[in-house]
């Protein structure tokens, strides 16, 4: 290397050729090789301008700009033994100092002291001299490739060495110059290949910043990024040619992104008897068994026509769309031999059959279950409208009836939808068909609610007979394992409370719950337990929709037993009242309060046993706002609450002014306490005080 290329930073290209690796897993793929990249990188202590890694079916790519000539230099610090142990009386170097400066490569009169601890320690400081870049860049590549894991990995030939799907060839240049690189036999060259079918010969890159443009002209278009916006425009512009609109899938089309190097659109077309089938049929089959793209109207309804993406020259398309309308063909046939074949038994029929499904082999079969979400739907319906409670039981009887039909066997996704169908079909009253599918919802957090209160009320009842049962018996979430998706559906069920507004708590429903368990054994503290793991999700919600993390904790108390609405409520008004002038001499005031109230238990207070003029002002103070601020509480005028209860404050000051609680005589001293107890309790059913900062 020259002396000019030291102080520039040059171009470094990494590139694995395999075979075709799965399209789920590269996504993952790129953000660990530009992870692991740039760990090793800065370790080497070698700078770089950017680091950008790329991907296709056949091969990971990495490309650095700028790559620094030299590694910085570097000084660390290696401590060695004890100061008494490394220096004897007359202050010469032990044995033991002087091997440890050997072995850290200085002098033993280099060696510095500093303390550790409590004691002091020798200390090498060692200079290490930046070496060349090309010296330690093949292991530092070597360690890249060998740092990559993925969900599932192959061996092959006679090696040990596992990768995602076999190496074929392997290109490493820094510049202009081929860095030596051997994986398991496979050596690094300058020379990479185009697309399988369309370019396969080998080609020499001579210069990176060429590379893409090289890969281009032999039909590979390496830039994932690149790739999608292709297939995207493609798509919508060969749709709106036919007379529609793409069902644009994000998640199909990044599947199908990485499925291809070289993306055509191919419009292709169906027999129009199929449309008779239900659209997420079509929908599904489409593009979970031929990652096909289906087009649809102004109206929202399938027309029948859908978009292929080929891996090759538009010159192909006829060949792709002959066998694409085919295969397609075969998929309706079947999905049409499932729906009508489904459509024979109706879904109050198939409620007996799930005495044959097993839910769990601890909690019972899936009829077991559907009796216990009837259970708790009715208790539901009970509590927010006695006149739900014929069209909950009836949805609640047929919620789980879908799941033994053919096209959810074959389509476990369209679980609820195709329940929606078949109910339509059977002359089910409209609300308990939207019911079905309703169950379901929300599918993550923010995802679409519920829109009936029917549907509501049975996907509350299916999610909290599923937390109650499987902490009952102990199947409890921990740490990042959640099998039976416990989280998401305690998500859902506070995220539905919050939306419907229902005048019932946490802490009622899940009793309702626990209680319909049946025969099921419920481990002790099942109750706390989802009492705890249900606040936790509170807490998240509440934060992420914004409020201030020591607001939600002061209300988190009383999310169990209140209604979430009314927790919403009072974040708001504790936002608003935190803005007032009155605010920071309250905070201060009601947390005197707090701190001195026992923990042991209190008598009743008696107002007979007053003594002093400012205990009876603040207990008429308090009679007079304790009444108002309960009714304008119950009213969910929490802002006009706090700031009635604000009033409290002087007296509460001129009490602990001029009175002295701790009385002598016992019976004044607890009923005094018993007189703040009662203050506090009152002050928490706006909010828990004890959780929120003092002002600064």
């Amino acid at each position: 290397m020259t002396a000019d290329t030291l102080s520039q930073g040059l171009p470094l290209l990494l590139e694995l050729g395999t075979e075709e690796i799965p399209s789920r897993f590269l996504p993952g793929a790129l953000k660990d090789l530009e992870r692991i990249a740039s760990m090793v990188f800065s370790d080497a202590r070698i700078a770089h301008e950017g680091l950008r890694a790329c991907a296709t079916p056949r091969r990971l790519s990495l490309i650095i700009q700028g790559v620094a000539a030299m590694q910085q230099d570097n000084t660390r610090e290696v401590f060695g033994p004890a100061k008494k142990a490394a220096f004897d009386e007359a202050g010469n170097p032990t044995r033991a100092a002087i091997g440890f400066a050997q072995s850290a490569g200085v002098s033993p009169a280099d060696l510095v002291i500093k303390k550790k601890g409590a004691a002091d320690y020798v200390v090498a400081v060692v200079y290490e001299k930046g070496v060349e870049t090309v010296g330690v860049l093949p292991e530092m590549l070597r360690k890249i490739v060998l740092s990559l894991r993925f969900p599932k990995s192959m061996r092959w030939g006679n090696g040990d060495f596992a990768f995602v799907r076999p190496i074929h060839w392997l290109v490493s240049i820094y510049g202009t110059q081929v860095i030596p690189l051997d994986i398991e036999g496979i050596k690094a060259t300058g020379m990479t290949r185009g697309h399988r079918f369309l370019s396969p010969g080998s080609f020499q890159v001579k210069d990176i910043s060429l590379y893409m443009n090289l890969l281009e002209n032999s039909f590979v278009i390496l830039d994932q990024e690149k790739r999608k916006q292709i297939i995207r425009d493609g798509i919508v512009a060969i749709a709106t040619k036919s007379g529609g609109h793409p069902v644009m899938d994000e998640e199909l089309l990044e599947l199908v992104n990485f499925l291809v190097e070289y993306p055509t659109p191919v419009l292709c077309s169906f027999n129009a008897e199929y449309l008779k089938l239900p659209k997420e049929l079509l929908i599904t089959v489409m593009k979970d068994h031929q990652k096909y793209f289906a087009i649809e109207d102004d109206n929202g309804s399938l027309i029948n026509k859908f978009v292929v993406i080929s891996n090759t020259r538009a010159e192909n398309n006829e060949n792709v769309r002959i066998g694409a309308e085919r295969v397609i063909k075969a998929r309706f046939d079947d999905a049409k031999f499932y729906f009508y074949d489904d459509l024979k038994k109706k879904l109050e029929e198939r409620v007996e059959d799930l005495r044959k499904v097993t839910f769990h082999d601890r909690l019972g079969s899936t009829f077991a279950k559907t009796e216990r979400i009837v259970s708790i739907a009715k208790g539901l319906a009970a509590a927010v409208n006695p006149a739900l409670a014929g069209p909950v039981a009836r949805a609640a009887l047929l919620s789980k009836t879908d799941l033994i039909s053919g096209v959810v066997r074959e389509f476990p996704e369209l679980q609820g939808i195709m329940g929606r169908y078949y109910a339509m079909n059977d002359r089910e009253a409209d609300e308990t068909a939207a019911a079905l599918e309703e169950q379901y919802l929300p599918k993550a957090y923010g995802g679409l609610l519920p829109a009936s209160d029917v549907g509501a009320l049975v996907s509350m009842a299916d999610k909290l007979d599923s937390i109650a049962a499987f902490f009952a018996i102990g199947q409890v979430p921990s740490g990042s394992e959640d099998p039976f998706a416990l989280r998401r559906q305690a998500m859902g069920i506070v995220a539905i409370l919050l939306d419907r507004g229902y005048g019932v708590t946490v802490r009622e429903i899940f009793d309702t719950a626990l209680g319909c368990l049946g025969d099921i054994r419920i481990k002790e503290g099942t109750a706390g337990n989802i009492g705890s793991f249900m606040e936790q999700r509170v807490e998240f919600i509440f934060s992420t929709l914004g409020y201030e993390q020591d607001l939600v904790k002061a209300v988190l108390s009383l999310s169990l037993t209140y209604p979430l609405k009314t927790i919403s409520g009072r974040l708001d008004a504790l936002r608003l009242f935190r803005s007032e002038d009155i605010y920071p001499s309250f905070l201060m005031a009601i947390k005197r309060v707090n701190n001195i109230i026992p923990k042991t238990p209190l008598p009743d207070f008696e107002a007979a046993l007053l003594v002093q003029d400012e205990e009876k002002a603040l207990y008429a103070a308090f009679q007079r706002l304790r009444g108002q601020v309960a009714v304008l509480v119950h009213e969910k005028k929490f802002a006009e609450g706090l700031k009635a209860f604000g009033e409290i404050t002087s007296p509460v000051n001129n009490f602990f002014d001029k009175v002295l609680v701790m009385d002598k005589d016992e019976s004044v001293k607890n009923n005094r306490l018993a007189l703040l107890r009662d203050i506090w309790s009152a002050a928490v059913t706006l909010a828990d005080f004890s959780k929120l900062p003092s002002a600064s």
